[in-house]
């Protein structure tokens, strides 16, 4: 294996791995789809307050995905962000919405009411949740696109890749990437539960109709990520042939789990942590550890389900359109030298993380509570 193939792997892992902290920190957006929901002044306070000591991880980590994906991939940058661009910037003004309610909230002399920001925090906390899962989607099920490198040399128009006329909203009316687009949401709404449980103090009608939450959302998740599942057991993929070309294959993406298959018990173990979370926080009044068991558990199966989309010679984005423009990690990646030096940036990355773990500790060393509110001179 040559130096450039293993920094194209080893990228993907990285790029892998900010998905999944992504996907683990939605809870921020599914607690807030819970804010238009029965609850008293107090206990919206306090829901509000401990998800607005996140939200700025989930945005940045967003960001971060996506820069991540500019240095390393940008073709399909260019591609996907650059075709797609209905989709993305419904999720992206979603996001704005989501910033600009954290910060003026409960600001003096708001005069639109807190009532309107929530609004705005809930179409965050939907529509966030589930647009994104389906531009993953895409990343199985296809898009409409060809891509032509040739174009650059047009100074007519030298865009590398053509879009269906919608741009990315025909990925919304794909059902089955909106299969996955909702499990998404359920599960950001349940791991927000969970997070709930840890993070506020409060009676014990409040955290039982969280564990109630917990079971429900949970349950409806389970439905949709099996659905989901078996969509892509069952689905084609595309695969690079020895001598470069591309074809679909059946069921390509089960015979991923099949030959890697460490990747297969990761995605396993992972199913079973995130059970036992959800399981374990319903049932069991003193059970607080749920959101951790379920945040390492869904870390694990979007890493697997990362590794399955572009390792062993898979494309991470068909081509429903041309299967020659399906993008893999090795004619998608930037040079060699830019990999390289990237690689460098990225030793930075365990020390982030330890200084994420340490400011979540702080902030979570004491439950908000009713009279924290009451007290509190900056709060969202």
């Amino acid at each position: 294996m040559t130096t450039l193939e293993m920094l194209q792997n080893y990228w993907w892992l990285l790029i892998a791995v900010l998905g999944a902290a992504l996907v683990f920190l939605l809870f921020v957006q599914g607690g807030q789809s819970m804010l238009l929901g029965r609850m008293s002044e107090t206990e919206r306070s306090m829901v509000v307050n401990a998800l607005g000591r996140k939200w700025e991880l989930t945005f940045t980590t967003l960001v971060v995905f996506g820069g991540a994906f500019f240095a390393s991939f940008p073709l399909f940058y260019s591609t996907s962000f650059g075709g797609a661009y209905w989709l993305w910037m419904l999720i992206l003004f979603s996001f704005i919405l989501q910033a600009v309610s954290y910060e003026f909230r409960s600001k003096p002399g708001n005069i639109f009411g807190t009532r309107t920001y929530d609004i705005f925090l809930f179409i965050n906390g939907c529509v966030g949740c589930i647009l994104l899962g389906v531009a993953v989607g895409m990343m199985f099920f296809g898009a409409e696109f060809s891509v032509t490198k040739t174009n650059l040399l047009d100074g007519s128009a030298p865009v590398i890749s053509q879009w269906a006329p919608t741009h990315g909203l025909e990925a919304i009316a794909d059902w089955r990437c909106l299969v996955l687009g909702v499990a998404v949401f359920f599960l950001s709404r349940t791991q927000a539960s969970l997070y709930f449980l840890s993070a506020i103090g409060h009676d014990e009608d409040f955290r039982r109709g969280q564990r109630r939450s917990v079971l429900v959302n949970g349950a409806i998740f389970v439905v949709f990520f099996l659905l989901f599942l078996f969509l892509l057991l069952t689905a084609d993929g595309v695969q690079t042939e020895n001598d470069g070309s591309l074809r679909w294959v059946s069921n390509k993406y089960l015979w991923n789990f099949i030959e890697m298959w460490p990747v297969a018990i990761v995605f396993l173990l992972g199913v079973v942590a995130v059970l036992t979370g959800v399981i374990g926080s319903a049932v069991l009044p003193r059970f607080k550890g749920g959101i951790w068991y379920s945040g390492i558990g869904t870390v694990l199966v979007v890493v697997a389900l990362f590794c399955v989309a572009g390792y062993n010679s898979t494309a991470y984005y068909p081509s429903l359109t041309d299967v020659a423009s399906s993008l893999t990690i090795r004619n998608s990646s930037s040079s060699l030298f830019t990999l390289k030096v990237m690689s460098w940036v990225s030793i930075i990355t365990p020390f982030v993380i330890a200084y994420i773990a340490y400011v979540w500790a702080k902030m979570n060393s004491k439950p908000i509570t009713p009279e924290e509110m009451k007290a509190e001179s900056h709060k969202y």
